[in-house]
């Protein structure tokens, strides 16, 4: 019997994101998790000037700068997706693109990528950039598609779709910059429409960055200017005080929920902030599975499955929650299509819970992101309109 060919698994990680550290620990978690005997992982870090490297050591790179939240670096064999003068490149062809591969200019790691297998959080990675790139090259990629990636990261268009189809989301406003520095009382007047205590944050970023509790009017401004540093629009959200519930969600066609679970907040913080998230090591932790009456948690992972097809997302997503302590209010806080893969990410330890395990998630989210790219094959991308099929079909005079 001759031995199975392993899949070349390209793992993206980094990024141009405020998100980038996140994104370095969540593919140490992805790349320790692939089973060597199926994959072969061509790791590929993209700093924050946005160059690309092969990252031979990332393993041992990445272990050494997680724990410290340090940036990655230049370093390795620098790489695009189309030929490079001076470095090694991943050129789509005309025979690999029909089947989702690359070829490399460089013989060092000769070869085509089966798969393209995007950790990156956040802007330049999560919202949709990256996915087109590799839709336009030709190559099979895990996770949500341009549009379901482009919605994720948008809030204020997240919302109201989801409103849109009947999903609960809480009260809130949208306010952009422009419009906040021609009428710096604008913000007021919105959060005081939904009454204090108000969440701001900006419109596209994860990880709970730059997001503000304001308790009180004197405090708003501050908060706003905060939110717009990373985003040209901001939100202003009504407070749902009481419980923080997620679920994760897996598949194509037929998604599927996890057993939900519930974000604890401790020690000092009042929120799940990016300090009780990854700095403050008892700032929360994380039961699974939520303690909930099974009617609630069935409730939870249809709203999950809901949210996910009205989004257009494929792949996976994590649906965060927000809900009345009583239950009697429940809310889509969110929905993120690359949630963490850390040590202390919710989404891969749902789906543990749900019996399956790491390994075995990547297995999955890969036959779906091959399977995704052949449906997509299968559609036609050029059309021949029915008179010109006619016209080229009738016979023509001779001159002769």
């Amino acid at each position: 019997m001759t031995e199975k060919k392993r899949l070349r698994v390209g793992v993206l990680f980094g990024g141009r994101s405020s998100e980038h550290e996140i994104s370095l620990r969540s593919a140490l978690t992805v790349m320790s998790a692939m089973d060597p005997a199926r994959y072969e992982i061509v790791p590929i870090g993209i700093g924050r000037d946005g160059r690309w490297y092969l990252e031979r050591n990332a393993l041992k790179v990445l272990a050494e700068k997680t724990p410290h939240l340090a940036a990655l670096g230049a370093g390795g064999t620098q790489v695009t997706l189309l030929a490079h003068p001076e470095g090694q490149s991943l050129v789509a062809t005309p025979e690999d693109g029909a089947r989702g591969g690359v070829t490399r200019a460089s013989a060092a790691m000769p070869g085509a990528l089966d798969v393209v297998f995007p950790v990156l959080h956040g802007t330049y990675g999560e919202d949709g950039t990256v996915q087109g790139l590799l839709e336009l090259a030709g190559i099979a990629y895990v996770g949500a598609g341009v549009l379901g990636s482009a919605i994720g990261m948008d809030k204020d268009a997240q919302k109201r779709l989801l409103r849109d189809a009947g999903v609960a989301v809480v009260r809130y406003f949208a306010i952009d910059r422009a419009d906040y520095r021609d009428a710096p009382e604008l913000g007021t007047r919105l959060a005081r429409k939904l009454g204090y205590p108000v969440f701001v944050k900006p419109n596209a970023l994860g990880s709970s960055i730059g997001i503000s509790k304001v308790k009180r009017a004197a405090d708003l401004d501050a908060a706003l200017d905060d939110a717009f540093q990373y985003d040209r629009k901001a939100l202003i959200e009504a407070s749902c005080e009481g419980r923080e519930l997620e679920c994760s969600v897996l598949g194509n066609d037929r998604p599927e929920a996890s057993v939900p679970g519930e974000v604890l907040v401790k020690g000092a913080h009042e929120f799940y902030d990016y300090e009780s998230k990854y700095v403050d090591p008892e700032g929360s932790t994380i039961k699974i599975p939520a303690e909930l009456p099974p009617a609630k948690a069935k409730k939870l992972r249809a709203m999950a499955v809901s949210a996910f097809k009205a989004l257009s997302i494929r792949g996976m997503a994590r649906v965060d929650f927000l809900a009345s302590r009583d239950l009697r209010e429940i809310y889509v806080n969110e929905v993120n299509t690359i949630p963490g893969f850390t040590a202390i990410s919710m989404y891969p330890k749902l789906w543990e819970a749900s019996g399956l395990p790491l390994p075995k998630l990547i297995d999955r989210l890969i036959e779906l992101a091959l399977d995704e790219h052949r449906e997509r094959a299968s559609l036609k991308i050029t059309y021949h309109p029915k008179s010109l099929a006619k016209s080229l079909a009738k016979p023509r005079d001779s001159d002769d």
